[in-house]
């Protein structure tokens, strides 16, 4: 019998995913896993567990929760010498990595799918001392995912980061900052910049033509609007990916490595997928190739 380590979050997005554990449990077993379920604690002990799991003889890790327990997950996973697959179960608000791979957003077809899937090899993100999964972002509205109040998640959804968004319009501030990528560095004032490798960002922003395996990330970047008339196009260009990308204001690269530095020494903080990713003044981000396994429906 095989051993499954399953890691879940009972109170990410609305909180249901409780309702199912006999259900998830019971389909494990059927699939002849032996399972062991740790309910997290606080923000961290998901990676403490995985980097348990991974080093006691555990052949799969299955996460159940949000994309920042997801992302707690991968990075102990990381940190460890016996890196073993993972499986997830999204439960969160958003739920921006799965819907990038495919996984299906009820419960038991999740599930199925590990039950009966292949693991993937997947890129991810070194970001100075620590790793992500899917975004690492400074600038505007990036405080949003994690100063937004749990319970708003669960009730209102995708509307509660919006709402929260939309509150800070008016207090935009912009950074002055030089970012050095694939022998090139510029400099300019910023209120917003992310790297990822995902399909989509807070379930919104959605980004085409991109690979999770190729070791590059894609880079957007936002310069200081002129005006809030320039600040709404830019917003309208984002969001309306069938319309050309105002290349005015608004970068967009790849590359595999990044380092941005704040020119008037004021710290930058920083969201890694969802959650407060740290103060610094300098900031480099890489990309490990294929660098964990995920678990995904089985190709034919």
């Amino acid at each position: 019998m095989k051993k499954l380590y399953f890691i879940v979050n009972l109170i990410a997005g609305r909180a249901t995913i409780g309702d199912k554990l006999g259900e998830i449990i019971d389909e494990f077993n059927k699939s002849d896993y032996e399972v062991t379920i740790h309910i997290t604690q606080n923000t961290t002990d998901a990676c403490e567990c995985a980097q348990y799991a991974c080093s006691s003889g555990f052949d799969l890790i299955v996460c159940a929760g949000g994309d920042g327990t997801l992302s707690q997950c991968i990075h102990g996973i990381m940190k460890s010498e016996n890196k073993i697959p993972i499986g997830y179960i999204p439960a969160g608000s958003t739920n921006d990595f799965a819907r990038t791979i495919g996984i299906p957003k009820t419960v038991m077809e999740a599930v199925q799918w590990i039950t009966h899937g292949e693991p993937m090899l997947c890129d991810i993100g070194g970001f100075n001392d620590n790793f992500f999964t899917y975004i690492v972002a400074f600038g505007a509205f990036t405080n949003v995912t994690y100063e937004t109040p749990q319970q708003f998640k669960n009730i209102l959804g995708h509307a509660a980061y919006i709402l929260s968004g939309i509150s800070q319009l008016t207090s935009l501030r912009s950074k002055r900052m030089r970012i050095e990528y694939n022998d090139t560095s510029i400099e300019d004032d910023f209120i917003y910049g992310m790297v990822t490798n995902s399909a989509s960002v807070a379930g919104l922003l959605s980004m085409n033509d991109f690979l999770l395996d190729d070791g590059l990330f894609e880079v957007t970047l936002i310069k200081k609007p002129a005006n809030i008339t320039q600040l709404h196009h830019i917003i309208h260009s984002l969001l309306n990916i069938s319309e050309e990308i105002d290349k005015e204001y608004i970068k967009f690269f790849r590359t595999d490595k990044i380092t941005f530095t704040a020119l008037n020494d004021e710290q930058i903080s920083w969201t890694l997928d969802g959650e407060f990713g740290g103060d610094a003044t300098v900031n480099t981000i890489v990309n490990h190739k294929c660098a964990f396994s995920i678990m995904t429906e089985k190709s034919e």
